[in-house]
């Protein structure tokens, strides 16, 4: 179920989950932590989630290295009203999967590379002998305290 966030006439913005009032980047952090959001105008309960987001992608453009070039803009705003209007949605957003698919998939070697280093195996190996040693210890004093409990 997703997180609700309530729009005030006043513009601020409210997460009834946390019950506090957040701004854009506190939007932004829960996006980025994977939160599932929706924000309604709390007047007329309507959703408003991309207007929302959209406003937090244009504070994110403002600074720092820009994800959307200014020809990329002037590309997709002639799209709007174009025939092929809904197939470079379709497109965009496939792409954007297919993107963050790839990555998760060069991360996931990336990480299974970095755990075959010599020393992630002699790791590895270290913690099998301490289990080992740690059972073989257990197995002996059990040992023992089965022959002191036998004696008279």
């Amino acid at each position: 179920m997703p997180r609700t966030i309530k729009k005030y006439a006043n513009r601020r913005l409210y997460d009834t989950q946390a019950s506090r009032h957040v701004t854009l980047d506190g939007i932004r952090q829960l996006v980025v932590d994977g939160e599932e959001l929706v924000i309604v105008d709390d007047t007329t309960g309507q959703d408003i989630t991309r207007a929302i987001l959209l406003q937090v992608i244009a504070d994110q453009e403002q600074g720092g290295r820009p994800i959307l070039s200014a020809g990329m803009l002037r590309h997709i705003i002639r799209f709007y009203g174009n025939p092929l209007q809904e197939f470079l949605a379709q497109y965009l957003e496939g792409s954007v999967e297919a993107f963050l698919n790839q990555q998760k998939g060069m991360q996931d070697q990336f990480r299974d590379l970095m755990a075959r280093t010599p020393m992630a195996t002699m790791q590895n190996l270290t913690a099998h002998n301490l289990g080992l040693w740690s059972d073989m210890q257990k197995a002996f004093l059990d040992a023992m305290n089965a022959s002191r409990d036998k004696k008279p």
